[in-house]
Order: C-alpha cells, then structure tokens, then sequence
C-alpha cells in the first residue's frame, strides 16, 4: 500500500496542498500521508463530475450494470486486501471487517441488478372524469451530480450505499470519505477505474467537512446530498442544501425489548453481539436493553458474564471482540458519559475502564433517563438494562428517545409483536432479533433526529432520481 495518497479528480490522482498523517486508531502508528481537498478543489471535482454527467447519463442501463458487477468482482478478489485495509485504519476486527466486505461486495451485486429495474408506472387516466382517451405514465431519470459524505465505521459498506446507487441511476458522485478512514475510500479510485467506470464520474476528496461542506451542499451542479453522520452536522447540511434533494442517516440509541417468556439463554450471545460489536460503533447498535421483570435477573446476571468473556486486542488477531475505539477524543466523551451517569446513581455492572486506547465494554444499570447514556447516542461500547411491567412501560420509554432508526422486540407472542412494531417510533422495527439487523436491500432510515429519506440499494438509487409523468392525449 502507498504511503501518500492524492486527491482523485476527473479520472486522474491530483496532487494537494497540504497532507495529513494518519494514524491507526489501536497503536497510534502513521500509517499514511492523505491529501486535504480545499475548497477549491470540491469545486474541481464538481465541476468535472458535472462534465462527465452529461455524457454518463446516456449510458445504458445494461452498461452501468456491467460496471457495478465489474466492481463487485475485483473487490471479491481483493477481499482480504480490503478487509485488512479496514482493519489498519478503523481498528475494526478482521472478522468483522471481512463481514463488511462480504456485504459490500452483495451490495455493489445490488445497485447492479437495481440499474437494470429502473421501473416507472401506468397512471389509470380514465379514473378521472376528463381523462377519457389518455394515456399516462412515469420514468425515472437521473439528476446530475451527487454529493456523498461518509462516516468511519462501515469505509467501504456504507459508501457503497451511496456510490453503488448512485451510478446505477446513470448520475456522478463527488464522495467525501470519513477523516479517520480514507484509505478505503480512495481505493475505490483503482477499483473503479479497472471495471471501466469513465473519467470524472466518481470523484474522491478527503479532506475536512467544515472547510468543504460549503460546496458539496451548495454548488449549483449539486442536485443531490446524501450523508451519514452526527444529528449536528446533519442540522447544518440540511440548511445548506436547501431545495436539493437530501438523505441524512444520523444516527440512534436503539432499544431492545425483551418480553416476557422469551428463552434468555438463546438470546444472550446475540444481544451482547448487537451490543458490543465493533465497540458499539455501529449507529444501530443496541445501547437501551429493557427486558421484563420476571426475566431480568437473570439476563442481567447471564449477560454481564458474557460481556467479561469477550476478548480484548489487536484488530489483526482472530479471536479479538474488542479493539479501541476510533479515536482518543472519543475514548475521552464516552468515559465521561460514563462517569457523569454513575454520578447520577448509575451502577457499573462491569467494564467502565480504560486500557491503553480501549473502552473495557460497559453494562449500566438504574441509569438515570436524563444521563447521556441514555438521552445521547453512545456511539461507543456501552449499554443500559432496565426493567419493565408492562409492554406499554417499554414502548413508551424506547420511544422516549429524540432518535428514531432502528428497535427490536423479542417475544414469543405475535399479537404483542404487531402491537409493540405499530407503537415503536422507530423507520425499522426488528421482531425477534436484534435490531442491529440490517441487510443491503432492505429500506433503511429513521423518523425524528434519526434523519431523512431511506437508504438501502433499490430506495437509495429512487432518492437519487427525479421522477417525471408523461400523459398522451390519444385521439379528438
């Protein structure tokens, strides 16, 4: 792997300014020299991809889809390579960095089966009164250039999510990888390059959000922003974008309701997975578990013994569950989350410590319903367990919540299960696992301060379209 990396404007490696070190989250170690886009050159990249749009757009959709497919085979036979690239800058564990990219592989596979199912629909003209003797119907068609800004922990998945659909559409893309993990972003400058994708339809520019957000959200060939990040910056985007269309993924504090006779012992290693995996860095990672009150001594007692199992280590060793969070300024909010909840009559169930840059994973309980714990999101490997009554108590403390993503129920009884997935205030509701649960196809997105619009390969590649009705007049 090259040691400087470059801006990718318009097919080509551009030399920046001025670089930056990074360093891999677990040993402190620079691993690369990153290229810092200005603001001058998102306006580049824009421009070019714009350029290359009005060619790209009368590609067909047979051709576009040979791309994808091209892409999502050369990463399949880079797979290792890309995993272990996750691994270094993320510090994400090798076994879930190759699950991750096992998914993007399925859903570069995805956006290309979608390019080829671009379908509109017949609009039943005659139902009207006047509408005798037309005919009437929708496309689809691409909008031009999209801007993607992308966070660290999927690099490769959830720029997938955006890139994927967005070529699938027939538009070009300008991607803004995360700061802490730009390596996997710039890759996708050679993959996409050898699956044959033209010069200046994909564009890649690291750099810092606050100095390009301006024109990735404002420039006047912008037609599209998706992004994926903090309730904050998703606040400023959204009032920087104004008319354009816009996806915003913002995060959650997901819940977790356990009702009454559920099997604990068959849900403990899948809950503390939900939890805890990749340090709860996952933005529908379970961080509010409430479990019935004939159930919960036992889950409790159950559940930390199995958090205590779980390995910490090098993010290159294959038995490791825990590995260090992205960053030291993260590390530092979480543990002071963490503290301010137990000055707040919390208790530590276990972990609650720091070992050199990793958070020991944490169980909170009589957590405070004003603690950031439980009013923020985490984003961090830490957890609160409550007990519960009544279902009705259950639902309403999960929806007590500013965020809205992604819950999870389980639950022997499918009459509680339809009646806790209506009440939920949540875009997914996850009966009978976790909700955590995501694959690639599937509509993706919140309500309230989780965001807008909805991801997922087929419902992405529609945000990134403009939808237009024709009507003949058939006859006098």
């Amino acid at each position: 792997m090259k040691k400087k990396w470059q801006l990718w404007i318009g097919g080509k490696w551009r030399e920046a300014k001025s670089y930056e070190s990074l360093y891999n989250p677990h040993t402190n170690e620079e691993i690369a020299q990153i290229g810092q886009a200005e603001h001058a050159d998102a306006v580049e990249a824009i421009v070019d991809a714009h350029g290359a749009y009005k060619k790209f757009k009368e590609y067909p959709a047979h051709a576009r889809a040979k791309i994808l497919a091209k892409v999502a085979a050369i990463m399949e036979e880079r797979s290792e390579e890309c995993a272990k690239l996750i691994a270094l800058e993320s510090a994400k564990s090798i076994r879930n960095a190759r699950e991750e990219i096992s998914r993007t592989v399925q859903t570069y596979r995805f956006a290309a089966e979608a390019a080829k199912s671009n379908y509109g629909e017949q609009i039943p003209m005659d139902a009207a009164a006047g509408g005798e003797k037309r005919f009437g119907f929708t496309i689809r068609t691409s909008i031009g250039v999209v801007t993607a800004i992308t966070p660290f922990n999927f690099p490769f998945n959830l720029v997938a999510h955006k890139v994927g659909p967005a070529i699938a559409a027939g538009n070009s893309i300008v991607l803004k990888p995360a700061e802490q993990t730009p390596l996997s972003g710039l890759l996708l400058a050679e993959i996409f390059k050898e699956a044959g994708l033209p010069n200046g339809v994909l564009n890649i520019i690291p750099g810092k959000g606050d100095v390009l957000s301006e024109a990735l959200t404002t420039h006047p060939h912008v037609k599209k922003v998706t992004f994926t990040g903090s309730v904050e910056v998703g606040h400023i985007i959204q009032q920087q974008a104004g008319f354009r269309k816009l996806t915003l993924e913002l995060g959650s504090n997901s819940p977790f309701i356990i009702d009454e006779g559920v099997d604990i012992d068959n849900i403990i290693e899948r809950t503390v997975l939900g939890s805890f995996s990749y340090n709860g860095q996952i933005c529908i990672s379970i961080q509010r578990i409430y479990v019935h009150r004939s159930l919960y001594e036992k889950f409790l007692e159950r559940f930390v013994a199995r958090t205590k199992q779980l390995v910490i280590g090098s993010p290159f060793e294959e038995d490791t569950n825990i590995t260090a969070v992205i960053s030291k300024k993260s590390l530092d909010r979480i543990k002071n989350w963490i503290d301010e909840a137990v000055q707040e009559e919390a208790k530590i169930e276990c972990g609650g410590t720091i070992e050199g840059n990793v958070l020991t994973p944490t169980v909170l309980t009589n957590v405070n319903r004003d603690s950031k714990v439980f009013r923020f999101e985490v984003f961090g490997p830490v957890v609160c367990i409550f007990p519960f009554d009544t279902l009705d108590d259950a639902i309403n403390d999960a929806n007590d919540s500013r965020y809205g993503l992604n819950s999870g129920i389980m639950t022997p009884s499918l009459e509680r299960a339809f009646y806790a997935a209506e009440r939920l205030e949540t875009g997914g509701v996850i009966v009978n696992d976790i909700p955590t649960y995501r694959i690639d196809n599937m509509p993706y997105g919140g309500w309230k301060d989780s965001g807008v619009g909805r991801e997922g390969v087929k419902y992405a590649m529609r945000e990134m379209m403009e939808e237009k009705f024709i009507s003949f007049k058939i006859g006098d």
